[in-house]
């Protein structure tokens, strides 16, 4: 029964659809200081050939290769983020355009170590890895009725699930803490912000690095659900793509950046039963979007109208039960 349940497609979406929520907050951080980055998908190829390189080259393990490529994309995101602090805007959205297609050229070049454009395969899968320890412990698959690719799919789903919810969590804090203060503060009035004695210049090399690692930790993951990744994988459209998501969402919270990288995974899987349209009809619901509700779907004022009606409604029920 678990076994119908559990189809390995259905499965790999779902994956890639907390992946895509981890790309989200990655530019979510940086839209909450007001910095309009499209570096996202060059971090995140940075993130991916890193992991990629150090688990194949050096036999370390997945979770080693991780930790190092976020470490190497927050170290790029501080090269970049310092000399654009003078930026904003379409400018810095330019800028940031302009690294992603460095890096994918880099990639695509550096054949001896990227393999160029033929991409990287062979990179140790996250799946199988978890699986292989299983079977140590004594557990197989087909004791609890399941397949092979349907316990490896299922262990990275609830893997990657966990990691989503510990990141949402992380930056949810985060906006309730002083740095997020200081990041809607620069958002809104970066004059004011910093004649407040705000420090302009750290907390937006904070907000830009912050973004860089969560990108470049997501493209370390993409690398090792996929086990195979080329320089095709972050071009300009996974950069706007990423943008999207945002911005189709609502870039005000957090939920609106979850929302949007959700509804726009599952929209072109959901069109594909007509799929010589699906990209128009992909592209018509953006040009709505944007003409008629161009603050996203979700917005801070309809999570506070949420929560009181929420909080009215639980209120109500208390006082009948008393």
């Amino acid at each position: 029964m678990l076994a119908e349940l559990l189809n390995p497609y259905y499965l790999q979406i779902g994956s890639f659809i907390l992946i895509n929520i981890i790309l989200a907050i990655s530019i979510y951080v940086t839209l909450s200081s007001g910095q309009l980055s499209l570096g996202s998908a060059g971090f995140m190829g940075i993130g991916a050939y890193t992991s990629a390189l150090v688990t194949i080259n050096f036999d370390l393990p997945i979770i080693v290769g991780v930790i190092v490529a976020s470490l190497v994309a927050g170290i790029c995101g501080i090269i970049v983020g310092l000399p654009s602090l003078r930026l904003s805007g379409v400018y810095l959205a330019i800028a940031t355009l302009g690294f992603g297609e460095v890096m994918r050229v880099f990639f695509v070049n550096w054949e001896s170590v990227t393999k160029g454009s033929v991409g990287l395969s062979g990179i140790p899968h996250i799946g199988r890895e978890l699986l292989n320890l299983f079977r140590d412990a004594g557990l197989d698959p087909s004791s609890i009725g399941l397949r092979n690719n349907q316990f490896v799919y299922l262990l990275v789903l609830i893997l990657l699930l966990l990691i989503t919810i510990f990141i949402i969590w992380f930056f949810v804090r985060q906006n309730n803490s002083r740095v997020g203060r200081a990041f809607a503060a620069i958002k809104m009035d970066e004059k004011a912000a910093e004649a407040m004695g705000i420090n302009i210049t750290y907390y937006k090399v904070l907000s830009f690095t912050q973004g860089a690692i969560v990108a470049g930790f997501a493209g370390s993951l993409f690398a090792h659900v996929l086990a195979y990744i080329s320089p095709a994988d972050f071009a300009y459209h996974r950069a706007v793509e990423i943008l999207i998501f945002a911005v189709f969402g609502g870039s005000e919270v957090i939920l609106g950046a979850i929302f949007g990288a959700t509804f726009m995974t599952l929209l072109p899987e959901a069109l594909r039963v007509i799929s010589e349209y699906r990209y128009m009809i992909y592209g018509l619901i953006l040009i709505f979007m944007m003409a008629f509700r161009p603050q996203g779907i979700i917005t801070e004022n309809m999570v506070q109208w949420l929560k009181k009606k929420f909080s009215s409604k639980r209120g109500k029920s208390h006082g009948s039960r008393n």
